[in-house]
């Protein structure tokens, strides 16, 4: 099969043959029909992360069952399915306590004594969050899959809700848990930060002001819902959202993954306010906050995926798409063949799209 490969940081990825596995004991094969390109792949890419290598990319997807191993009973072959990087134990005390998506006991990979998932001429290729996307296969663990009865629902969509739209709306409606009438602050509008604004805006948020420095992105976030949008190429951005709202903001979302962005985020607060990180800040990178101003209640963390139950919250999710309450196709900026990767990383990474899919045929 073909799988986008990177063999290391800052250079090109690359479309290789990839050999995947027959499904073992709890495993699934799949045959991926979408796959979003989300900034969490780039980051390897540009070096900011680390990972083993080699590796296929890409964590944002949906498929069709094509076979199933021993012991698995939730799926069959010709389920319509999403991949969800949170696999879940569903033992440990995370798990039992209603936050599964911290779980770390997941059995979600195999084990170093048993053949890989993956190989080429032989030799180990490693998956990317156990999943590997970028790839017209994917071979995952069944506590990685959550299963989509309606089968019109659209490929594309369904990818989305793998990944970035269940990080931002789960960020608003259950990590930060907006409440009617608030006000709502969203720096970047990308997939995430979209996904975010109509998260608080389900919630009922009265007023969501959407931050970023492309155009292009603020007009799509009115059409989804903005009531104001702020321009942070120019000016002080913090000073803007305080000029629009008198004493700041009730919550604030930081989708872009900046040591900047995520002060600015808390900056921007009122007293007694919350901020929510849900970027990926590079490692090793300290987000400095001025000490006093916690004496004022204002509060700052991360949010995991979107604090997701994603068994339970992707078909709600789903609900609302068909519902249109949930706008995703209006996201979806291109669809790409996997070959145009580079393509959709530059676009990305330059601010010309909210999201790219790579669709298989």
């Amino acid at each position: 099969m073909k799988g986008v490969m990177l063999r290391e940081p800052y250079v090109p990825v690359t479309v290789e043959q990839v050999d995947v596995d027959e499904p073992r004991a709890d495993e699934v094969l799949l045959k991926t029909m979408a796959t979003g390109v989300c900034h969490s792949d780039f980051h390897f890419v540009e070096g900011l992360w680390t990972m083993p290598m080699p590796c296929v990319l890409g964590h944002e997807g949906a498929g069709i069952v094509e076979k199933v191993g021993p012991g698995v009973d939730y799926v069959k072959p010709g389920d319509h399915v999403i991949a969800c990087l949170s696999a879940f134990c569903g033992k440990c005390d995370y798990c039992m306590g209603g936050r599964p998506n911290l779980c770390h006991r997941t059995h979600a990979a195999r084990d170093e004594d048993e053949p890989p998932r993956l190989s080429q001429n032989g030799g180990l290729i490693h998956q990317y969050t156990n999943l590997s996307t970028f790839a017209e296969q994917m071979l995952v663990h069944e506590s990685s899959l959550v299963k989509v009865d309606d089968k019109s629902v659209p490929f594309e969509p369904m990818a989305l809700i793998g990944c970035g739209t269940t990080t931002g709306l789960g960020a608003a409606l259950r990590t930060a848990r907006v409440e009617p009438g608030s006000t709502v602050a969203i720096l970047g509008c990308g997939g995430v930060g979209l996904s975010c604004m109509q998260g608080a805006l389900i919630a009922g948020a009265g007023r969501i002001i959407a931050i970023d420095t492309v155009e292009e992105k603020l007009a799509l976030a009115r059409e989804l819902g903005a009531t104001d949008v702020v321009d942070a190429s120019t000016g002080d951005t913090v000073e803007k959202v305080l000029a629009l709202t008198g004493e700041g903001v009730d919550y604030s979302f930081e989708a872009i993954g900046s040591k900047r962005t995520a002060e600015q985020a808390y900056e921007m607060l009122k007293p007694g306010a919350v901020a929510t990180v849900m970027g990926m800040i590079p490692q090793g990178q300290k987000v400095e906050l001025d000490g006093p101003s916690l004496l004022r209640e204002r509060r700052i963390q991360g949010s995991s995926m979107g604090s997701n139950r994603f068994r339970i919250d992707m078909p709600r999710y789903i609900e609302f798409y068909k519902q249109g309450r949930l706008k995703l196709d209006e996201m979806v900026s291109q669809r790409l063949p996997i070959e145009d990767i580079n393509k959709a990383f530059d676009d990305m990474k330059n601010g010309r799209v909210a999201r790219s899919v790579i669709m298989f045929d």
